[in-house]
């Protein structure tokens, strides 16, 4: 009897973590494994657009902790013209299970003279989805928290990537998703609004058709915009092109190469 009740108990907590797996699951349609781009970045200098460096995303198949899961990152440079007046150097890496529930996101941030790191840590225990946070910020000092909460939340690259597989058929200008976005220390409420379809020009020398998407957070009450993307208008949903309001200014970066896309580029004009 007693090893029965064991069993039992442990099928309950299979089953609870299942549900909570199940409900910040979503179908992965618009990636794959490899999947590499690249970006070049320019910086509004004095109202004056100059080239600031590159970014680059890559996405792979990898486990975390013995599970299968996606590797997805993102790392920006800025070049030594720009050093002098501000540096610019994030690295931005996720893992997230196949079915897309968030798993771990680290934040490494350097801009100006201060450095900064935020991490996540998912699990999906009891049916709840609990983190841990953890900050590093640009004095040393660290800081952690522990959170359960009974919804599902996401940080800025697991949202991404869910994103991308949004499907818009049917959505007006102004629809919204809404959603919790965490990072090293809070839950904000956060959105991605979609803004319609227009003509973006990468760096590769090709028009795309485009979907214009503002990821924006709350802040005091009102919500502010943090990046504008502009995704093919196609089953990929590439970032073709990244509006990026920094603290220190603001920031683009346009698509110049790609590799390991899924499917087939049905967005190009020309």
């Amino acid at each position: 009897m007693k090893h029965l009740r064991t069993l039992l108990i442990s099928a309950m907590m299979m089953c609870a973590t299942s549900s909570a797996l199940a409900q910040c699951s979503y179908k992965n349609t618009a990636f794959g494994s490899g999947e590499f781009l690249t970006y070049n970045m320019y910086y509004n200098w004095k109202f004056v657009w100059v080239k600031a460096g590159t970014a680059s995303m890559y996405t792979v198949k990898s486990n975390y902790h013995g599970q299968p899961a996606y590797r997805g990152s993102l790392t920006t440079r800025g070049n030594n013209r720009l050093d002098d007046f501000f540096v610019l150097r994030d690295t931005l890496l996720c893992y997230n299970s196949l079915d897309l529930e968030p798993l771990y996101f680290r934040k490494g941030a350097r801009e100006g003279n201060r450095y900064t790191v935020d991490e996540v840590f998912y699990s999906y225990a009891g049916g709840n989805t609990n983190i841990r946070q953890h900050r590093i910020r640009h004095t040393g000092e660290q800081l952690w928290k522990k959170r359960s909460y009974s919804d599902c939340v996401y940080d800025m690259m697991s949202i991404f990537l869910r994103a991308r597989s949004f499907n818009p058929k049917g959505w007006a200008k102004g629809y919204m998703v809404k959603f919790p976005i965490v990072d090293g220390d809070d839950r904000t409420p956060a959105q991605l609004r979609y803004m319609g379809v227009q003509k973006v020009k990468a760096d590769n020398g090709h028009t795309y058709r485009c979907l214009k998407l503002a990821y924006m957070e709350q802040e005091d009450g009102k919500f502010k915009r943090i990046v504008d993307f502009y995704v093919t208008d196609d089953n990929n949903h590439i970032p073709v092109r990244l509006d990026m309001f920094l603290k220190f200014g603001s920031a683009k970066a346009f698509l110049v190469g790609m590799k390991g896309i899924r499917n087939p580029i049905t967005s190009i004009i020309k």
